[in-house]
């Protein structure tokens, strides 16, 4: 399969996962509305708002993964992976903007001089059913986001995990306040949502400063394996200034190597491009390599990139 078959897959695979966010939430953020309303329980509407918000996450990550498919042009010569980093990024910020405005809203409920009642059944029964649904949701996505080796999309699966434990804690704060005659404990509740909410957008929106930043969790192992691949390739030594940088799944690699200085530029280039051709048959989704090579002994003041004595 080719990297543009590759890419395509991918994106169907996003897309589908998505659209399944956008139905599934919209149909539980309507149906978490209406009935906190109707059954006067305040956590029940801050977890419909919350799905809501899923609702907006869910088209980011569709427009995201459409966009990210268009190929290199004048403007992006690296392509158009990077969108789906910073759309990770905006879903972080709607996360935090919703919780924030949950906590304020229910802070003004609970100092306000409304009577607050009992908190129907129908508000236990709605939380259960948004806990199994958004657990089925969150199973598939996290499949997705397996498949497609995609970080917006994982991003969006914990959010839908996270979900769950919300429903959970509204329907503690339920069982809570039943047990206890105290409609205040469902308020509370509420709040600790909205907390909750925002402490998970901004644990996301940091999370996604890391490849922003052109760094990822796992490149320690990926720089040994690249320089273990200059090793086993015959003529070529010293790997120096090696950069990998991630555009989405796919991986852009640069290095300097060193080969015999008395050797032709048509021996040289042979060299680079057997070199190349071994780090795309272990690095598997590559978007570009370059090799740049010098003769043995090549004295240069190197200022950027790594080397097999840096790790």
């Amino acid at each position: 399969m080719t990297t543009k078959t590759q890419t395509s897959y991918r994106g169907k695979l996003i897309q589908k996962a998505s659209w399944i966010g956008i139905v599934g939430n919209a149909f539980l953020a309507t149906l978490k509305i209406v009935v906190g309303i109707v059954a006067g329980s305040a956590a029940v509407i801050a977890d419909g708002i919350d799905s809501a918000t899923d609702i907006l996450s869910s088209l980011i990550t569709y427009f995201a993964s459409r966009l990210s498919e268009q190929p290199p042009d004048k403007a992006h010569p690296w392509g158009h992976n990077r969108i789906e980093a910073i759309a990770t990024k905006i879903i972080a910020i709607i996360i935090l903007f919703a919780g924030l405005q949950l906590v304020i809203s229910t802070i003004g409920i609970l100092f306000s001089n409304e009577v607050r009642e009992m908190p129907g059944k129908a508000a236990i029964a709605v939380t259960l059913l948004s806990i199994v649904g958004k657990a089925a949701i969150a199973f598939y996505k996290f499949r997705v986001a397996k498949k497609a080796n995609s970080l917006m999309v994982k991003a969006d699966a914990i959010n839908m995990k996270n979900d769950i434990f919300l429903s959970l804690a509204v329907l503690l704060g339920l069982g809570i306040t039943y047990l206890t005659k105290l409609p205040i404990i469902d308020v509370c509740v509420g709040i600790a949502l909205g907390l909750y909410i925002i402490k998970s957008g901004t644990e996301l929106a940091i999370e996604t400063n890391t490849e922003l930043m052109d760094s990822f969790s796992d490149q320690d192992r990926l720089y040994k394996k690249l320089f273990a691949i200059v090793d086993d390739t015959p003529g070529v030594s010293n790997p120096h200034r090696a950069r990998i940088r991630k555009l989405n799944h796919l991986f852009d690699i640069s290095l300097d190597v060193e080969v015999d200085g008395n050797i032709s530029v048509n021996e040289g280039h042979d060299l680079a491009m057997q070199l190349e051709i071994n780090i795309k048959k272990e690095f598997k989704d590559v978007f570009d390599v370059m090799v740049h090579i010098e003769p043995h002994a090549n004295k240069e003041k190197e200022q950027f990139g790594l080397c097999s004595d840096d790790f």
